[in-house]
């Protein structure tokens, strides 16, 4: 005979369980107990010391830019905030400096590649086929967010000045144009 639990019954209506069971819901208690800044910083370093997450995290595109992104943004604000000793800079900081650039270089390069490698692909293969009007128009609402990332990109070659407009980052998110 089969009994209601009161987990099986949160369940039923989509309410939070006391004892999650499911990926999804471990997951979601896993946000919810890590809803503090704190605890999620403490708990995202815990998990990327363990090899298996680190990989899968890395495999993550948004993720591993996201965290190069921050660990730059540190370096940069630690070269800013700490005085260098006797005013003489580490012999390894020039290297270092180069090495963030190299690597930031190889991650745009990297980027592009991929992008040229993903498309080349799938276009070919659409030969003779016509799109619905729903398709095309989602296909040419992300070109045109490919097209003003690569302005962006061109832009920041050119000027030096790196920051997104609201315009940008508003299309970028497909909030439109």
């Amino acid at each position: 005979m089969a009994r209601w639990t009161q987990d099986a019954a949160k369940r039923q209506v989509g309410w939070r369980v006391d004892n999650p069971q499911s990926v999804q819901e471990k997951v979601e208690a896993i946000h919810d107990l890590a809803s503090d800044e704190k605890v999620a910083a403490r708990v995202a370093t815990d998990f990327l010391r363990r090899p298996a997450v680190a990989f899968r995290a890395a495999s993550d595109d948004t993720a591993r830019h996201l965290f190069n992104k921050a660990q730059n943004d540190r370096w940069r604000q630690a070269e800013d905030e700490e005085p260098v000793p006797g005013g003489q800079e580490s012999p390894v900081a020039p290297v270092m400096r180069h090495l963030d650039r190299t690597i930031e270089f190889l991650d745009l390069i990297g980027a592009c590649h991929k992008f040229l490698a993903a498309t080349g692909r799938p276009v070919p293969q659409m030969h003779g086929r016509r799109l619905s009007e729903d398709e095309r128009e989602l296909i040419e609402k992300n070109v045109t967010r490919v097209r003003a990332t690569c302005a962006w990109i061109e832009t920041a070659l050119d000027s030096g000045h790196l920051d997104m407009d609201a315009e940008l980052t508003r299309l970028l998110r497909g909030e439109g144009p």
